[in-house]
């Protein structure tokens, strides 16, 4: 079943009765969620209050929560680290990966992200000769850094000269941000279920950053965003274009030649990461988006 990522970005109370999430405004209650039905809730108000049941509920059903700051961006999650009934195995293991395979997958991961923002590219109608020949010539653990270089030219390509990816920039710096957020709480959300431990990452490692892996995984969905974020009608961010990002989460996509939602590709997705930690000849399939000019719904 797919699950539901629920944004709530009204001042509320918020609180949990017989498995339901209990959403009141001014001591009435406005609406309720089973919190079975919940995959992703986001926090978008400052004076949202909530209980600790709550956390707990979202906790005991692998759903992640996103809080945003005062300027309703995206900054940290809440998510479960023991969902899985082998965690402390499946840990072990994780471990115990290989540096040399975590470059393999990390090679992997990285072509496959140069080949989406080709794709992203063609869709506006541009292409890049130099990003194509970085794609072939990514080796293991990406020695070389073609990520980083395929990105320099891509940028520019993609959004124009002048543009420059900051954070901490409004209009459509502040859209990436919040699309890419979204897609990074449902890669974690993905990698809890399976019994990965999210801050244990192939590339990304740094000590404060407990979404290392989440990191990693979602790299080649980035360019989704980007092409989303290109098609707004404003740059603004507002409901209307926040519904954009969280309707990618139920829009179909193929993995291994099978149609589904997105969140739910994942799952399958991150279990075959984990497949390919213990199988050290597993190449990476990715879920690939469905778009209308693909014949797509």
């Amino acid at each position: 079943m797919i699950k539901r990522t629920l944004e709530i970005s009204n001042p509320v109370y918020l609180k949990a009765r017989k498995q339901q999430l209990v959403i009141e405004k001014e001591q009435e209650v406005v609406a309720s969620v089973p919190f079975d039905d919940l995959g992703i809730l986001l926090l978008a108000h400052p004076q949202i209050v909530l209980t600790q049941a709550v956390i707990t509920a979202c906790h005991d059903v692998n759903a992640v929560i996103i809080h945003c700051s005062s300027k309703y961006l995206p900054i940290s999650l809440t998510q479960s680290i023991a969902s899985h009934s082998l965690h402390a195995k499946t840990l072990r293991e994780q471990i115990a990966l290989s540096t040399v395979r975590q470059k393999q997958l990390w090679q992997q991961i990285v072509i496959e992200k140069i080949h989406q923002q080709l794709h992203t590219l063609s869709l506006f109608g541009k292409n890049h000769p130099e990003i194509e020949r970085l794609a072939k010539n990514v080796h293991s653990g990406d020695k070389h850094n073609y990520e980083a270089q395929a990105a320099q030219k891509y940028w520019p390509t993609l959004m124009g000269a002048n543009f420059h990816r900051d954070f901490e920039e409004s209009g459509i710096n502040q859209l990436l941000n919040y699309g890419y957020a979204i897609i990074r709480a449902a890669v974690a959300r993905a990698i809890v279920k399976t019994g990965f431990h999210p801050s244990l990452g192939l590339n990304h490692h740094n000590q404060y950053n407990g979404f290392c892996l989440a990191d990693d995984l979602m790299e080649p969905f980035r360019p989704w965003i980007d092409e989303i974020t290109l098609n707004q009608e404003s740059y603004n961010l507002n409901q209307e274009t926040k519904a954009s990002y969280l309707q990618i989460l139920a829009s179909d996509v193929l993995f291994k030649d099978r149609q589904m939602p997105f969140m739910i590709a994942l799952d399958y997705f991150v279990a075959q990461v984990k497949q390919s930690y213990q199988d050290k000849t597993t190449q990476l399939q990715f879920p690939q988006r469905i778009l209308k000019s693909d014949g797509g719904n």
